[in-house]
């Protein structure tokens, strides 16, 4: 046996995973009075929030949803669905997503949920380390959870595809 024949084959150079394709999505957290709104950039990565819409009307609301779509070449709708803590969806969950797919419907936009259990306390706790106070920022919080929520939906969908799985949506 000579000395190569011991050896072990050179190991072959890793291929970093394919870029995720970009992806303008907006994530909602849908309140009764308020909805905070966030985005992302377009490689997916940061979710950042970037207003909240106090609620009015479905019409008016939707014009300013319709504005952002377009501003922001809006692919997709990612909303906190509310669920119990128990795990089912309660009252106010069915009229989140009630809300959702009127919203979807209307900007001809596909739909996905994300589980916003504690993500306003999440939200508030962020605002307490900046020494802000919560209950003078109930804007600021419902903004803060929605990029929450988008991070959420973000990050399972890089851990996805670096682990190669199809991404099967929550499609609605």
């Amino acid at each position: 046996m000579t000395e190569n024949q011991n050896c072990s084959p050179a190991p072959l150079p890793l291929c970093p995973p394919a870029p995720l394709p970009q992806v303008s999505a907006l994530g909602l957290d849908i309140g009764r009075k308020r909805i905070g709104v966030a985005g992302c950039d377009r490689t997916g990565l940061i979710a950042t929030g970037l207003t909240t819409i106090e609620r009015k009307s479905f019409t008016e609301d939707l014009a300013q949803f319709q504005k952002l779509v377009a501003d922001r070449e809006v692919e997709i709708l990612v909303v906190g669905l509310p669920y119990s803590m128990d795990g089912t969806l309660g009252y106010q969950a069915k009229q989140v997503q009630k809300l959702a797919r009127s919203y979807s419907k209307a900007l001809n936009l596909p739909l996905e949920y994300v589980d916003e259990r504690l993500t306003s306390f999440q939200a508030e706790e962020l605002l307490k380390a900046e020494n802000r106070s919560p209950s003078r920022n109930k804007n600021l919080i419902d903004r803060k959870a929605a990029a929450i929520i988008l991070q959420q939906w973000l990050d399972e969908r890089r851990k996805r595809q670096s682990y190669s799985l199809p991404l099967e949506p929550n499609h609605v």
